[in-house]
């Protein structure tokens, strides 16, 4: 029997009988455990974020208004949501290992197939297809952390999950700025789509075998439903996935038209300039390990109501007609932003009983779905009354994240 085999079968064993074997802090299998899921967060989110500095070139080279280059983004984030319903279902037969590294390589082959479209609307069908195939990772990382990782470290594991999403971000957006700008959006997108194929290739040579996560052969609808509905009977889960819904949707869209706001007068920036704001990632990569350290040791809800506070700090910010004040606040919501969320999705793995995998899908529906839907109203508002608008939009949809995390709060320690 082969190595792998024997890997397998001795974690089924171990499954079935009731035994965990997690992935503690100074092993090597962590380390590599831990590499891998930031390199899937990493790739997932360069690819899927590396076409919002160019929502304005696309304006202009295919006659489209801001809120429809945004279509090229929220049909991705759109068809991403429905995808990871489906990919939880699916990871139950197939693993979860085998789902994420087919989504990874089938992403990053997409992205260069998107440097040679030759018309908008083949552009966006590329891109929906992108969403589709990226909605085998994101639900699933989270599934195989609460899975395999020793509990007691999870909230700091998640943390460097996230980071590794808020770097993926950072260079998908500003590298594809710098590389737009000097050879135009088609090499940029090519040369973003051959990095995240190297990312998949070492996902796929680092992250150990499942060893808690017992494969179901074949689709069981009342299986999958009844997970699902578990989760939605669970009184604080619905609130924590509204937290998703809002908080990314406020996000997204200060991020989808600062854009345009910023390219125009009296500021003027260009492609190169718009994408090295968008290094104000870093803070989110360190808000996400801190968020992750602070929450499993003062609690997790404390850390994600300041989360929520701010992210809606940073959107007032921008509403300042300053230059380096606008920056200031787009770093703030940022670091809130992933603060909130490196928080909130990992509470989903400790209030979730069991099927953990569905209740990270659910997390992630709500988040894709947001995304989608919120940064595209986002551009109505823009069109209409300008960036104060924007900004009025996104703060009352973190006043509604900010009650639904205080009554999940309320609702965990009731039940606890």
């Amino acid at each position: 029997m082969s190595t792998s085999a024997h890997a397998v079968n001795t974690s089924e064993t171990a499954a079935i009988s009731g035994q965990k074997h997690y992935l503690t802090r100074g092993t090597s299998a962590y380390r590599r455990a831990s590499l891998a899921l930031f390199l899937s967060g990493f790739s997932t989110f360069s690819l899927l974020y590396c076409v919002q500095p160019l929502l304005p070139i696309f304006s202009q080279e295919f006659s489209v208004s801001p809120a429809e280059s945004s279509l090229s983004l929220s049909l991705s984030t759109g068809f991403l949501a429905v995808a990871i319903v489906c990919a939880a279902a699916v990871s139950e037969g197939l693993g979860r290992r085998s789902l994420m590294s087919i989504s990874l390589t089938g992403a990053a082959l997409l992205t260069i197939a998107t440097a040679f479209a030759p018309n908008w609307h083949l552009l966006l069908v590329i891109r929906a297809l992108q969403g589709l195939v990226l909605g085998g990772v994101p639900a699933v990382a989270m599934a195989y952390l609460a899975e395999e990782i020793d509990p007691r470290g999870l909230g700091a594991t998640m943390g460097l999950y996230v980071g590794g999403t808020a770097f993926g971000g950072m260079s998908g957006r500003v590298l594809t700025g710098i590389f737009a700008e000097y050879l135009t959006w088609r090499p940029a997108l090519f040369i973003i789509g051959a990095i995240g194929l190297a990312a998949a290739i070492g996902f796929i040579a680092l992250l150990p075998p499942s060893r808690n996560f017992v494969r179901r052969p074949g689709f069981d609808p009342r299986f999958h439903a009844k997970a699902w509905l578990g989760h939605l009977s669970n009184p604080a889960l619905p609130f924590i996935f509204a937290i998703a819904f809002l908080a990314m949707g406020s996000f997204v869209t200060i991020y989808n038209y600062a854009g345009f706001r910023l390219i125009a007068p009296p500021y003027g920036l260009n492609q190169t300039e718009l994408g090295l704001i968008f290094t104000v990632y870093l803070f989110g990569i360190g808000a996400s390990s801190i968020g992750g350290l602070l929450g499993d040791r003062i609690g997790h809800f404390s850390v994600l109501l300041f989360g929520l506070v701010l992210t809606a700090a940073g959107s007032a910010l921008t509403l300042a007609a300053s230059l380096p004040i606008i920056i200031l606040g787009i770093t703030v919501l940022t670091t809130g932003f992933f603060m909130s969320h490196s928080i909130a999705s990992g509470l989903v793995g400790k209030l979730a009983h069991g099927t953990k995998g569905h209740a990270s899908s659910l997390y992630m529906l709500a988040y894709y779905v947001g995304s989608s839907l919120m940064g595209s109203a986002g551009g109505w508002f823009f069109a209409v009354e300008g960036w104060a608008a924007v900004v009025i939009f996104t703060l009352a949809i973190l006043a509604l994240a900010f009650v639904s995390a205080c009554l999940a709060q309320h609702l965990a320690r009731r039940k606890a």
